[in-house]
C-alpha cells in the first residue's frame, strides 16, 4: 500500500491540489478496495474525522475523473472504488456474498473485446465480470443440505 508521500504525488501529478479530505479517500480506496462508499467514508473519518459524506462523494468523483481511482458496480451492487487503474483487469463477483475479486484479462490488452460492429465507435475499453461462487460460499452450498432431499429419497440412483 502507497504512503503519505505516494499519495500526494500521486494527487499532484493529477493535477490536483493535496488536501486532507483528498488524501483520506485515496488511502482509503488503497486501503479497501471493491468497497462501496459507506465503508469509504469510515475509513476516510478515521484518518480525518472531520470529512463529510459529501466531501467523500465530491472526492471520489474527482479522483475518478483523473483516473486515480475506478468505478466499478456489478449488477445488484452499490458502486464500488478501487485504486488499480491503467491496466487492463476485469473481475470476479460472488453471487452469494458479494465479494469481489480482481482477475487479470486473458489478452492482457485493451479491449480485450471487441464488437462484431463497431458503429463507427473508436472501441478502448470493455468490462468484463465473471460471476460465479467464492471458494468459502461455494463450500457452504455444498455442505448445506439438499431442500429436495437426496437422490435416493428423490428417487434417484
Amino acid at each position: 500500500m502507497p504512503g503519505t508521500a505516494d499519495l500526494e504525488r500521486a494527487l499532484r501529478r493529477a493535477g490536483l491540489r493535496v488536501t486532507g479530505p483528498r488524501m483520506a479517500v485515496l488511502d482509503a480506496v488503497h486501503a479497501h478496495p471493491h468497497v462501496d462508499t459507506e465503508v469509504l467514508i469510515a475509513a476516510a473519518r478515521a484518518r480525518l474525522s472531520t470529512v463529510s459524506h459529501q466531501a467523500v462523494y465530491d472526492v471520489l468523483r474527482v479522483l475518478t475523473d483523473r483516473g486515480l481511482v475506478r468505478r466499478i458496480q456489478p449488477q445488484g451492487s452499490l458502486a464500488r472504488y478501487e485504486a488499480r487503474v491503467g491496466d487492463n483487469h476485469h473481475h470476479l463477483v460472488c453471487r452469494s456474498c458479494g465479494v469481489i475479486a480482481d482477475v487479470d484479462c486473458a489478452t492482457a490488452r485493451a479491449p480485450c473485446l471487441t464488437p462484431p460492429d463497431d458503429g463507427d465507435f473508436h472501441v478502448d475499453e470493455a468490462e468484463v465480470i465473471y460471476w460465479g461462487r467464492c471458494r468459502a460460499c461455494a463450500a457452504a452450498t455444498d455442505s448445506s443440505p439438499d431442500p429436495h432431499g437426496s437422490p435416493a429419497e428423490r428417487g434417484t440412483p
